[in-house]
């Protein structure tokens, strides 16, 4: 599996941890800060998910006044990890 760190821009989390494996499932997402609750619920319910399907549902979700979101950080991340992993 390969290991990525995204640190976000413009939320409570400061980073996002997580793995993907050779078929680009997510594994042990983690964020570091943000609100326990519901980056806990994120990383349980993307557990084992293409990852390709995640960062769909995910990209674009705002958090109130915010243009972006811990999900939508998700997104990116996954975004950046797959681009990455293809090289």
């Amino acid at each position: 599996m390969k290991q990525f760190t995204h640190t976000t821009q413009g939320t409570c989390s400061q980073f996002i941890n997580f793995e993907l494996d050779d078929e680009q499932r997510l594994h042990n997402v983690e964020f570091v800060g943000g609100c326990p609750g519901n980056t806990f619920g994120i990383a349980r319910l993307v557990e084992g998910m293409k990852a390709s399907d995640v960062m769909n549902q995910l990209r674009g979700v705002r958090c109130g006044y915010k243009a972006t979101s811990c999900p939508d950080q998700l997104a990116q991340a996954i975004a950046n990890a797959l681009d990455n992993s293809s090289d």
